[in-house]
């Protein structure tokens, strides 16, 4: 296992650069979803339309005790997205923000895709590099 990773996994720190590819994410999601209806302002915007998100992903890190196992897809993962998507869309309809289905699957998809996607990823590359060394 790279020296990168394991010292990544094993910190106890390590909640750190899973809650910053988190709101990384998220703030991705948001500024595509801005440019592909062209609403211009994309850096700025983004933060307003992913405001809702990032605090539901927040709630969902503090209710799911999240920086105990912050690279599982299962259950942190799913309850950060589920999180993400359920509170934002409750702040987007509270602060009066469209919330219409078509976006509601959107959002669920494209989090999904992402938020446990990543973890995804990172969960493979732990396998392999565990099988890797138990061959050595």
């Amino acid at each position: 296992m790279p020296d990168i990773v394991r010292s990544m996994l094993s910190s106890s720190r390590s909640w750190i650069p899973a809650a910053l590819a988190d709101v990384l994410l998220i703030l991705v999601f948001a500024a595509i979803g801005r440019d592909a209806h062209a609403r211009g302002d994309i850096v700025s915007g983004a933060f307003s339309t992913a405001w809702p998100f990032l605090a539901g992903a927040a709630i969902a890190w503090m209710v799911s005790r999240a920086w105990r196992a912050p690279f599982a897809l299962w259950p942190t993962g799913v309850v950060i997205w589920i999180g993400a998507v359920l509170v934002g869309m409750l702040l987007r309809a509270a602060t009066g923000q469209t919330v219409v289905l078509p976006f509601v699957i959107v959002a669920l998809i494209s989090l999904a895709v992402l938020l446990l996607g990543y973890r995804a990823l990172v969960a493979l590359l732990v396998r392999a590099a565990r099988r890797r060394q138990r061959r050595v």
